[in-house]
């Protein structure tokens, strides 16, 4: 087994990394007080999907608390609940993780029934029938059964209604032609009502494999009894890892692509995206996160400044910048709410205020409030045992190399304004734009 130590800023010892023989890796973080952490994140969402089994990954995430061949369905949640925990799970694009939050309980007897529980809701998922519902066709309104298949629908469903996630999915699937990134992780109702238990468990013992999964814990234990209970309880019984899937990386599009439909509302919603650098360029993407504070995010930022409070008359109602992180691939999207009427020059005057970054200098003042504000946010996710355990998984499953992070805040400090412009020439020129419109279905002409 291979360890290795990582100097995590703001905690008090170095964090220890271990790779297993069958390459299950199990990261111990010590951080005082009674809370602890367990988590466990797969190398597994929407990046391993296709168009048939598009949603899978999340399915899955919701049938994984249904029952194991020791513990029936619910006991999972209703044992540690029951000791104060909070349990819960999330799906994105590059990874699924699993995870418990709770006091550690007298010699750490609470942690270490969670670790229990937790390895073998990871191991040994029944996926029953009874609790997937049978596949049905979404045309038969007989269908009464309310499964949990039918609980994803439902999901699928209000979200389709949300007017950013439209104008997102939009954005999105058009700013790819190849890479799974392009489908929304949710997938869609046609999907998931055919979808078989067989699909499912083949999906979980292709993709769940020692390989594949990050287990981590915090809190304040003794590192080597933690260890040893971990490899203990994630026995995967020779379990095989599978061949590790490679997406061709999608390049931008190369002329201003706009992508307009209408629905029921009252503004007009747009969005620009752009495809970025890969999560682990760090300095890429620290330059990207900064760029998307000075720009977009919070009142002191120029979209706020300049089209909200310095606007003599009124176009929009919300305008800011996203960062989103991938490996492999971030995305940067400005995201804007106006009137209808205004639609066009809203348009012209987020696209000044993008150049404006090229013309206009980024001033020491704001590269200097940026790296306050990254640094105040990097302090804060090292506070709590949930917030620790998210940011290892991310620099475990994301990045692929939790090394990085050690580096993190000298690679902050250094960033000078050319970095930021390159930045900016390098990604976010309009060229490389998808613009994503949605407006009142009277407007659309």
């Amino acid at each position: 087994m291979k360890k290795s130590l990582v100097n995590y800023p703001f905690l008090t010892e170095q964090v220890e990394v271990y790779e297993r023989e069958n390459g299950h890796k199990i990261v111990l973080a010590k951080k005082e007080g009674e809370m602890s952490n367990v988590s466990t994140w797969v190398k597994t969402g929407s990046i391993n999907e296709d168009d048939y089994n598009n949603g899978v990954s999340h399915f899955l995430e919701h049938l994984m608390f249904k029952g194991t061949h020791k513990h029936p369905a619910g006991y999972f949640d209703r044992t540690l609940e029951a000791k104060g925990a909070i349990v819960n799970a999330a799906t994105w694009k590059d990874y699924t993780f699993y995870y418990v939050t709770l006091p550690k309980g007298p010699e750490n007897k609470d942690l270490n029934l969670a670790i229990e529980l937790h390895a073998d809701m990871m191991l040994d998922p029944v996926l029953p029938e009874e609790e997937i519902g049978a596949p049905f066709d979404l045309d038969d309104n007989s269908v009464t059964d309310k499964r949990e298949r039918h609980v994803v629908i439902e999901e699928i469903r209000m979200r389709k209604d949300q007017n950013w996630t439209k104008i997102y999915n939009a954005c999105n699937f058009n700013m790819y032609t190849k890479h799974p990134y392009k489908r929304d992780v949710i997938g869609t109702p046609e999907i998931i009502a055919r979808l078989t238990r067989d699909d499912i468990m083949n999906y979980y013992q292709t993709f769940y494999t020692p390989e594949n999964m990050t287990t981590i814990i915090v809190g304040d234990f003794d590192k080597e009894e933690i260890l040893q209970k971990v490899i203990k309880e994630f026995d995967f019984k020779g379990r095989e890892n599978s061949t590790q899937r490679i997406n061709d990386t999608d390049l931008p599009v190369s002329e201003k692509k706009v992508v307009k439909t209408s629905g029921h509302v009252n503004t007009s919603y747009f969005m620009y995206g752009w495809l970025g650098p890969k999560a682990n360029n760090l300095k890429d993407t620290i330059c990207l996160d900064m760029i998307s504070i000075i720009l977009g995010d919070g009142t002191s930022s120029r979209l706020y400044q300049n089209l909200i409070e310095k606007l003599e008359v009124p176009v929009f109602n919300m305008v800011n910048s996203e960062h989103y992180q991938f490996k492999d691939g971030n995305n940067f999207f400005i995201q804007a709410n106006c009137k209808p009427d205004k639609l066009d020059y809203a348009v012209e005057l987020v696209e000044r205020e993008l150049r404006g970054l090229g013309e206009k200098p980024i001033t020491t003042e704001e590269i200097q409030k940026a790296k306050k504000k990254i640094k105040s946010r990097f302090a804060y996710s090292a506070e709590t045992v949930s917030e620790i355990g998210e940011t290892i998984g991310y620099y475990m499953t994301v990045c692929e190399d939790l090394k990085l992070i050690e580096d993190y805040l000298k690679d902050l400090q250094e960033i000078t304004v050319e970095d930021l412009n390159a930045a900016v020439k390098k990604y976010l020129s309009i060229n490389n734009s998808v613009l994503s419109i949605l407006v009142p279905e009277a407007a659309d002409n």
